[in-house]
């Protein structure tokens, strides 16, 4: 969001080859699901039946798999760049240059982008989720102190526009990555001394993959399937690939707000399903969803009142805020049921349940191409764009009944309260009401 919000205001063409590098990006963060989530519902799951021990097992192998995956990633990024910039048939030299440029100069960071996600999911996993917040804090402020300087070429540094992008992106991940790796050999950190006599048992790898392959294919055909959006968007020129990209990154303030409370869902559920306290999951969801509805409200109403305007502040060209206006404000619709679904799917991975959102998932997300095909047809770029919302109503109305039943089904013991007890619960507020239960029992 950093790097378009400064190389948008270098121009739409710019902002379009950074934006169609950055699904590549997507679907990196997509296949290192494999590693976070495997991590996080094994070390949170693990710490909650007591087997400390177990945890930095599964902490291990998740990290080892890590390693490979980035490596492998990012040597196809380099290698194939070139094929990968003419998928989406852009058409402008340009554009298509600054891409491929692009995609070149951040290939090698692809370990950091595989091994900071799985470094969050196994402190996340632990509870410890101060640890990747001040990581990645630290990296955000470096890559938005980075981007003007090197896409600008402010003070002694050279006007780079798009590598100035790509620069700042690779070395704030490193950054995050030499951070974590300091903290993780310190006396504070759960997972000192991290590959240190490691021996590759098949059992966690296979346990780590069974868990964490649902979502990284949901999220990875998620990916995929916003590429042939992004392609389909294409046919209005780089202007609907910009509008695209840059609305998602927008966007990204909501769901990727509504993933922390996933995450902290998830280990949370994962804990207490380890312990089998399965009233305190229903407790939590449902409190969770509270928290994350709320905020998706607002955002629902920022997107439909002032999308245009907030557009504008990354691309300040009057065709491109009329687009991307319109593009806010009909995903402005779809932002509550958007984040019913990623909280949902947070309760469901914290079980060790990850096959029912990568099914609901895969299934709606798919169904975004043909009906992004037909809409647009009748409606223009606009189209691709209720295929977006459309899909998004669905999959959080059919998620969130999916785990209802689940929850039915737990066998969670229930008070049976009088109508004047149910009303005290109600009316009173919690401390009143701990006064209250305290003098009684005095």
């Amino acid at each position: 969001m950093t790097d378009m919000l400064w190389i948008g205001r270098v121009s739409s063409g710019a902002a379009a080859a950074v934006g169609a590098a950055g699904f590549f990006l997507w679907l990196a963060n997509s296949f290192v699901y494999t590693t976070k989530i495997g991590a996080e519902v094994t070390i949170s799951q693990s710490l909650g039946s007591g087997e400390g021990h177990m945890a930095l097992r599964y902490a291990r192998h998740a990290l080892v798999v890590a390693i490979i995956m980035g490596v492998i990633y990012g040597l196809s990024i380099f290698t194939f760049s070139p094929n990968l910039v003419a998928f989406f048939r852009l058409g402008d030299e340009a554009v298509n240059g600054n891409m491929e440029m692009y995609l070149r100069i951040i290939a090698p960071g692809m370990l950091f982008a595989f091994l900071n996600p799985t470094y969050s999911g196994m402190y996340n996993g632990s509870g410890l989720s101060r640890i990747p917040f001040i990581a990645n804090a630290i990296g955000l402020v470096i890559n938005i102190i980075l981007d003007p300087l090197l896409i600008y070429g402010i003070g002694p540094f050279p006007r780079m526009e798009v590598r100035g992008a790509a620069y700042a992106t690779l070395i704030s991940q490193g950054v995050v990555t030499v951070i974590f790796y300091l903290y993780s050999r310190t006396s504070k950190s759960p997972f000192r001394d991290m590959l240190k006599g490691f021996v590759p048992d098949k059992a966690l790898f296979a346990r780590i993959f069974k868990i964490g392959v649902p979502v990284s294919a949901q999220s990875g055909l998620f990916a995929l399937f916003a590429m042939i959006l992004a392609r389909i968007a294409g046919g209005w020129g780089p202007l609907g690939v910009a509008v695209q990209s840059v609305g998602a990154q927008i966007e990204a303030i909501s769901w990727m707000t509504a993933s922390g409370f996933s995450t902290a869902l998830s280990s949370f559920v994962g804990q207490n399903f380890g312990a089998r306290n399965f009233k305190r999951i229903r407790l939590g969801y449902y409190r969770t969803l509270g928290i994350t509805m709320s905020f998706g409200l607002v955002t629902s109403l920022l997107f439909i009142v002032f999308g245009e305007t907030i557009f504008g502040w990354f691309i300040p060209e009057p065709q491109a805020m009329v687009e991307g206006g319109l593009y806010l404000r009909i995903l402005g619709y779809s932002q509550v049921l958007m984040i019913l679904e990623i909280t949902t799917s947070g309760a469901f991975n914290g079980m060790g349940k990850t096959m029912p959102p990568s099914i609901t998932g895969i299934v709606l997300n798919g169904l975004r191409i043909p009906m992004a095909f037909g809409l647009s047809a009748m409606m223009g770029l606009s189209g691709v764009w209720w295929s977006i919302t459309i899909s998004s109503w669905l999959k959080g109305i059919v998620l969130f009944i999916w785990f209802a039943i689940i929850l039915l089904k737990l066998p969670i013991v229930r008070e049976r309260y009088s109508l004047p007890q149910r009303l005290f619960f109600h009316i009173i507020p919690n401390r009143t009401r701990q006064q209250f239960f305290d003098g009684c029992c005095k």
